[in-house]
């Protein structure tokens, strides 16, 4: 049975972010183990792709792993390494014939050779002019991080006489940070917490945010539906009077 689409260009919804969380506390709910949690969720992924691509969104930005998730049992960490490389060796066929181009930001170096390995292999097999959707990965990324280390690149441009003082702008700021995309429309927060973590500061100056309680193992195709068509129903005026 097919889903309802949306009427993107009526809404100006092309590029969704989402905070995946809940993994872990859907895994203790459970009894099992905290990383069957984060690959309960790599599932859940998968389906939110299919219907990104199915209601035409342009762009899809998860986060996977925050700068502050270092801080987690070595245990866990290690596992979601596993975790990432074996997600990306059974998930990158079905995204090429799917024509989803991936990328991955975030400070990626300290994941390790194995990951990076895989990363790149897996953004090399998506490399398409014309994806059905952009599929962007946070591993390792900070919002507040990401502000400091871009503005210390165009502090460098600066100073090499490269660009002026007066050509910073909001452009030239989102072309120097790591983030892929400028602007996002829709941010997606599961379990249940109303807060934003330290994602995509810049770039969600303007979004819509909407807080889900279900954790993210549970969270459904029509639930993200749900999240669309209420976005359909907003009235987005910028800081203009409409």
């Amino acid at each position: 049975m097919g889903h309802p689409k949306i009427d993107n260009q009526l809404t100006s919804l092309n590029n969704v972010a989402i905070i995946m969380d809940g993994n872990g506390r859907w895994a203790k709910a459970n009894k099992l183990k905290i990383t069957q949690g984060h690959a309960k969720g790599v599932g859940v992924v998968k389906d939110i792709v299919e219907e990104c691509i199915a209601q035409k969104i342009n762009t899809l930005t998860i986060y996977a792993f925050s700068s502050e998730n270092w801080s987690r049992p070595k245990s866990e960490i290690n596992g979601i390494k596993t975790l990432i490389i074996k997600a990306i060796s059974d998930q990158v066929p079905e995204l090429v014939e799917q024509g989803v181009k991936l990328n991955f930001f975030g400070n990626l170096e300290d994941f390790g050779p194995n990951v990076i390995n895989k990363i790149s292999l897996a953004e090399d097999a998506t490399s398409l002019e014309n994806p059905s959707l952009q599929l962007n990965v946070a591993l390792g990324y900070g919002g507040r991080k990401d502000i400091i280390q871009t503005t210390k690149l165009l502090a460098e441009k600066v100073k090499d006489g490269k660009i002026s003082l007066k050509d910073i702008n909001e452009d030239i700021f989102a072309e120097f940070s790591v983030v892929p995309i400028d602007n996002i429309d829709l941010v997606i927060r599961t379990g249940g917490d109303k807060r934003l973590s330290n994602f995509l500061l810049f770039q969600i100056a303007y979004a819509e945010i909407m807080f889900i309680d279900k954790l993210w193992p549970d969270f459904t195709k029509q639930d993200f539906i749900s999240c669309l068509e209420s976005f359909k129903n907003v009235e987005r005026r910028f800081g203009k009077r409409i």
